[in-house]
């Protein structure tokens, strides 16, 4: 399960920055595509286990999935493809070279609470 080895470097990378500020992180924002080899609730067990006996024990993970976005050569504009199983523009059915959106696995926020 690879979900725990990101979980160890999220909690790493986390506790890292959040030294650089005053207070305790609270949650932790990702964003998440289906195309990352990242199964959402494999990592929210996996940071759940892995949090424990850390700064961020009390903290939680706040997963946003993100939908598969390319983009359309044919239409000109970023589409959703309607599964990740087939790479074609929903609109003209034109097969998608581009991938814009889909590949994430980023934190965009913490949450921060006073450290008194």
């Amino acid at each position: 399960m690879h979900e725990l080895s990101i979980a160890l470097s999220l909690i790493d990378t986390v506790e890292e920055e959040a030294e650089r500020h005053s207070g305790r992180v609270s949650a932790i924002h990702l964003k998440l595509g289906p195309l990352s080899g990242v199964v959402a609730e494999a990592l929210v067990s996996a940071f759940e286990m892995a949090r424990e006996g850390t700064t961020l024990a009390g903290a939680r993970l706040v997963i946003e999935e993100m939908p598969v976005v390319v983009y359309c050569s044919t239409c000109q504009a970023r589409q959703p493809v309607a599964s990740i199983q087939w790479f074609c523009c929903p609109v003209c059915d034109t097969p998608a070279a581009e991938v814009v959106q889909g590949k994430e696995l980023e934190v965009v926020a913490l949450e921060m609470e006073d450290g008194e």
